[in-house]
């Protein structure tokens, strides 16, 4: 091949342009997510010079594989196209967009026209008879209608075999396509459902024995399971379970002197008895941990646990890679600290030490071991204080291992920072719902996290309460408020979660923060789970109503109704299949509201659009005609502050 040959080639392999696909974050700089067995929509320009007909797909495969999946692409208006391709198993994946020109249709179409025009057509005729003894790239089946067509034409000269549309599909399977064209490869991230849709029970485990003041242990969160169960929640949440420090043990409050007894915090991981892979033993052994996994499972729900960067004075790691951590002038190993706050009962690794790739990899294998024992679900403590390329690196190197980890960041931090971080491959994170309490700044912040490109790459999940947050608005103990703040998460977002206690209404804080007072991050606490004036059946129905309405297992498909009234919400959400419409109202305020709700939307029956006729109330089953577009309806706060209905055509 001469260099003139190969030149001609790079330019007619570059004769298309391809610009403005979408879906598509940071220039494809990081994946797209999705969830598995749901259609993916791509849409592209595709354009080149010139007036021949030109076809396009969308080609996609697993990262690690070599073999090439393909779903053609269709021209929707003014050089737009579109098409979509459905993964049938999770992990990471690449795509990209084809353009070539399709020749023989081309020709097909002018040939068409010089018919009509009663032209001489027989060198045409010809032509493309020669288009068709060079197509040598399809099937059998479609070599099969070529050489048949081919050889009825040339023995009757009757061109009639020429414009068979049977033809005209075989020739675009089999001709040659010399100016292919292939955007870059996209990223693309399919998950399991549970990456999307869940509903979690945040659980400190040492808190859950029924013995005052007595340690609990794994066997007791075994006993605790079917009360969570009942309540409807998916993912039980284990803050820290490992050993914990003696040096510069916090005391209660947060104190900076331990008193004899004292049980520190679980985030002040290592001790003696071992470091992040292992188990604190006052809670049992591994065997008791795989019973709990196994006791989850029986009751439909998975377990996810926390998992904090940082070391006690007592981890093996301190002694065992002193270079892995960072020291003062004085020579002393330098603690953690986020100025005015300072955190002696722990030490954060150097990411940039000169051994940081044995602490990346150490770090990694914390995770792998615990994959490897059945946890699947990973919260990670304060991801953005650490190098944001160290966690890009270690969730691919996991979901290689194990596509079907999800991590969960658990950053309040910048919004951008969030973000990021949610871009570079967590699979949920945390918001600022905790603190967005008034109609416009929920809308605004919901508005802000379903619209593009945000929807493509952040999943919220809307917890309510933290060990480390009582938001002033609960400082109150108001029923009516936490019952409202816990329908707005659990409905709103596809994912949401609460703390232990949330749901026996706690709320003393220390005076002036968004603090408990007492917390059990620094003791242990002994709860009646049952005592009176708790919500648990508010929250039973609300997990209940989640599970029976596609629409609420999802987030990004939202809409607000313009309620005339500054301290009702209203919005209508629709499933991923179009087959389920949710239309709810809740109270921002405790006083009695009347409002329209206008909810003027269609839904889906047999593929067509079709006026909502009627709802049903989802936690009672009552049936209410719509009429104008919408209804009116009565909300008492000090009854329930939501209502939520299911949209009839």
């Amino acid at each position: 091949m001469n260099k003139t040959t190969q030149i001609v080639e790079r330019v007619a392999a570059g004769a298309f342009h391809i610009e403005n696909i979408y879906p598509i974050i940071d220039g494809g700089r990081f994946p797209i997510k999705r969830i598995v067995g749901e259609p993916i929509e791509i849409f592209a320009d595709l354009y080149r010079d010139g007036h021949e007909i030109i076809a396009a797909a969308i080609v996609w495969r697993r990262e690690q594989d070599r073999d090439w999946n393909r779903a053609p692409m269709a021209l929707e208006v003014n050089d737009r196209w579109g098409g979509s391709f459905t993964p049938d198993s999770i992990g990471r994946y690449v795509y990209a967009i084809e353009a070539w020109t399709d020749e023989f249709a081309t020709w097909q179409h002018g040939f068409e026209l010089k018919l009509k025009a009663g032209q001489d057509v027989t060198l045409d005729a010809l032509e493309g008879a020669g288009l068709m003894t060079k197509a040598q790239s399809g099937g059998p089946e479609a070599s099969a209608v070529i050489v048949k067509q081919c050889e009825d034409f040339l023995k009757t000269g009757d061109t009639q075999p020429l414009l068979a549309p049977e033809l005209r599909a075989a020739m675009a399977e089999a001709q040659s396509r010399p100016d292919l064209t292939r955007s870059a490869l996209l990223p693309l991230m399919i998950d399991r459902e549970r990456a999307r849709n869940g509903a979690w029970y945040e659980m400190v485990p040492r808190s859950q024995s029924p013995v005052p003041g007595q340690h609990g242990t794994f066997r007791d969160c075994i006993a605790r399971l079917p009360d969570v169960a009942a309540m409807g929640f998916d993912v039980v949440y284990f803050t820290p379970i490992h050993p914990i420090g003696v040096k510069n043990r916090k005391g209660k409050n947060n104190s900076l002197s331990a008193q004899p007894g004292d049980v520190g915090s679980p985030y002040a991981i290592g001790g003696k008895e071992g470091g992040h892979d292992a188990i604190h033993p006052e809670l049992g052994t591994m065997e008791d941990f795989q019973a709990f996994i196994t006791a989850a499972k029986a009751v439909d729900m998975e377990v996810a646990i926390d998992v904090a960067v940082q070391c006690s004075p007592d981890h093996p790691w301190i002694t065992e890679h002193p270079d892995w951590f960072k020291r003062r002038p004085d020579g002393t190993m330098k603690y953690a600290e986020n100025p005015p706050k300072r955190y002696e009962d722990i030490h954060n690794p150097d990411f940039t030490c000169d051994d940081a790739g044995s602490l990346w990899n150490a770090l990694r294998d914390v995770i792998l071991f615990w994959a490897e024992h059945g946890v699947k679900i990973f919260r990670i403590d304060n991801p953005h204080t650490k190098p944001l390329r160290f966690w890009e690196w270690m969730i691919h190197e996991v979901q290689v291992k194990h596509p079907d980890a999800l991590f969960l960041a658990e950053a309040f931090t910048k919004p951008k920072l969030m973000k990021g971080l949610a871009k570079l491959g967590f699979s949920q994170s945390y918001t600022y719902f905790t603190w967005r309490t008034e109609k416009w700044e929920i809308e605004q912040y919901l508005n802000e996290l379903c619209g593009y490109p945000e929807r493509e790459f952040y999943r919220p999940n809307f917890f309510v309460n933290t060990p480390d947050i009582l938001p002033f608005h609960l400082q109150s103990g108001e029923a009516w408020m936490f019952k409202a703040r816990v329908a707005l998460a659990a409905t709103l977002s596809s994912t949401y979660g609460i703390y232990n206690g949330f749901e026996l209404l706690e709320h003393e804080p220390i005076p002036g923060k968004e603090e408990y007072l007492n917390s059990e991050k620094y003791e242990i606490r002994t709860r009646n789970w049952d005592q009176p004036g708790n919500i648990k059946p508010y929250i039973h129905d609300l997990n209940l109503a989640r599970r029976a309405n596609k629409a609420l297992q999802q987030t990004s498909n939202l809409r607000f109704m313009a309620v005339d009234d500054v301290n009702v919400i209203g919005f209508v959400k629709e499933s991923v299949d179009h087959s389920n419409m949710v239309a709810g109202a809740i109270s921002l305020s405790r006083d009695v509201h009347e409002v329209w709700l206008p909810i003027n939307s269609q839904v889906m029956v047999d593929g067509e659009r079709r006026d909502i006729a009627a709802v049903e109330n989802i936690i009672t089953g009552e049936r209410y005609p719509v009429e104008w577009g919408g209804l009116r309806v009565r909300i008492d706060p000090m009854r329930d502050p939501a209502i939520f209905f299911r949209c009839l055509a």
